[in-house]
């Protein structure tokens, strides 16, 4: 990545479920959560079947709900930019509590190592982390292993669809960015799957969503499916249609795809509501994402611009010392 591009852009792939609850069982030091709670998980390496409700246990260590936020809120005249209570500026700490307290299943995984591709000079940036409810902990035997994965190959290269969620489930993608340990939130997503037999009217969920963020930019339908956007500049001004930035600014609501930073886009909230199939009428799943590009953009420059720094002068302490400590060559 170039500090002068002029558009950064990253893609997050679809996550098994392994990797979600991957910090089942971990000290705090792997488990945002509890890190941020000031204690640390009693758990430790579990084997052998287990319940939800225990992977959870193991997974979220201390957690006190509701979430403390310290992050400053956001203007009073500013547009609402949050998803369940998760914005763009807070904390990676934050941001993970806040994702926990949605849920009493929900388990956030290590951070993430990919994604944004900069230069890091051996630091280590965390660049966000997925989150969605526990699974059962059952054991399989390796035959029982590369079945499943052969069956989710044969799947892709048929390309039928392959769903990771059921019905009353959810799962978030956070992006944070920063120094080590200064990491803050640029944008998050969100999918939710509804209850069986609970499904909401797609009106209605419009409604609820219009309620909260306003009127949309842009509202489009195709096939059933709900597109909103909700999109400002970087002085969060709304834009408007006759705006050069209309077609330009854009989100994801995708908890796996990709996204943009731009200095030319603020604030983007982007809501996804897909019809049921068995009922157009009725909404089966929502996904939602908020973005601030601008300040995204000028975070992931920063920081690596500053990570370049420290590397110069590590670098130049180097020079220093080998000029008054190595050894003369012999000639």
């Amino acid at each position: 990545m170039s500090a002068t591009s002029r558009q950064l852009t990253t893609a997050l792939g679809a996550l098994v479920m392994a990797l979600a609850i991957a910090a089942c069982g971990s000290k705090s030091a792997e488990n945002p959560a509890a890190k941020s709670s000031g204690g640390a998980s009693s758990a430790t390496a579990s084997q052998g079947n287990a319940s939800a409700e225990q992977v959870a246990a193991e997974a979220r260590g201390d957690l006190d709900c509701p979430a403390k936020v310290k992050s400053a809120p956001r203007a009073a005249n500013a547009p609402v930019d949050d998803i369940v209570g998760v914005r763009p500026g807070m904390t990676y700490e934050e941001a993970a509590n806040t994702v926990l307290c949605t849920d009493p299943l929900m388990v956030v995984s290590a951070p993430l190592t990919s994604g944004i591709n900069m230069k890091t000079y051996g630091q280590t940036v965390r660049q966000g982390f997925t989150a969605r409810q526990a699974e059962p902990r059952i054991q399989k035997s390796s035959k029982q292993i590369m079945q499943e994965m052969q069956d989710d190959m044969l799947a892709r290269s048929s390309n039928r669809v392959v769903r990771d969620m059921r019905p009353g489930q959810s799962k978030w993608s956070v992006s944070t960015m920063g120094m080590p340990g200064q990491e803050r939130v640029i944008q998050a997503a969100r999918e939710e799957w509804f209850e069986a037999d609970r499904n909401p009217v797609i009106a209605n969920v419009e409604h609820a969503l219009i309620e909260k963020y306003g009127t949309p930019t842009r509202q489009q339908h195709s096939a059933g499916t709900s597109y909103l956007t909700w999109a400002y500049d970087p002085l969060g001004r709304r834009i408007t249609e006759t705006s050069r930035l209309f077609n330009q600014c854009s989100g994801s609501a995708d908890p796996d795809g990709g996204t943009n930073y731009s200095p030319d886009c603020g604030l983007v909230i982007t809501a996804i509501v897909s019809p049921l199939k068995t009922n157009p009428q009725l909404a089966e799943f929502m996904q939602v994402g908020t973005i601030d590009q601008s300040t995204g953009y000028e975070a992931i420059v920063a920081t690596e611009q500053a990570l370049q720094g420290l590397e110069q002068q590590q670098q130049a302490r180097q020079v220093q010392d080998a000029a008054k400590n190595a050894d003369k060559p012999q000639l």
